[in-house]
């Protein structure tokens, strides 16, 4: 027969095993986020992209088209387009194409764009030098920017049997709403309205 005493050390034991696995369980979720996403940058997964700090030397002599995409979240009273619909460049070039986003509504807001790259596969050989994404974007209302973007494609995508014959990215990026207290929202709710022009 058991004692009361051994009965209460394997109670105390398993609760505190109980709520071992509760913060484990919590803290997986907090770090999903994060750990997906430098999952999907590591393999180019769902059309994740690299970053690099400058590109190749020397370019190829093959091309690419990269088509540009925008999207605005109903929940952000923006305008958000490319400047060009697509470009055309050669593998390993190094390209800027900008983007200009507006506030249409009468406050202030702030935004934040995400983005991913299809077909998907190219996203490993997608390389960004510059990126406005993930990043907070506090606009006054009628007030718009400039958001450009650097990026090339590596060459090495005509080595790999999946991507060899990709001649078609598109970049496609979509702005949500932020809310909170980050730096942005606070400079967009501290600022005087000013609209600026086109």
């Amino acid at each position: 027969m058991m004692s009361p005493l051994t009965r209460r050390r394997r109670n105390a034991a398993a609760v505190l095993a109980s709520l071992g696995i509760v913060v484990a369980m919590v803290g997986l979720a907090y770090a999903s986020v994060p750990l997906y996403r430098l999952f999907c940058q590591v393999t180019g997964y769902q059309g994740a992209t690299k970053t690099a700090l400058r590109a190749p030397d020397v370019a190829s002599a093959a091309t690419v088209t990269v088509r540009l995409d925008a999207n605005v979240n109903k929940a952000l009273h923006w305008s958000f387009a490319p400047e060009t619909p697509a470009v055309t460049l050669a593998l390993g070039e190094s390209v800027t194409a900008r983007y200009r986003v507006k506030n249409l509504g009468d406050k202030p807001t702030v935004g934040s764009a995400t983005f991913n790259v299809t077909p998907f596969d190219a996203g490993q050989y997608f390389n960004k030098i510059q990126c406005f994404c993930f990043t907070e974007h506090a606009l006054q209302p009628g007030e718009s920017a400039e958001l450009p973007v650097t990026f090339f494609v590596d060459p090495k995508i005509r080595d790999n049997p999946d991507t060899a014959d990709i001649v078609t990215i598109t970049l496609s990026y979509t702005f949500f709403p932020v809310d909170g207290e980050g730096p942005a929202a606070a400079a967009a709710s501290a600022a005087k309205p000013v609209a600026t022009g086109n």
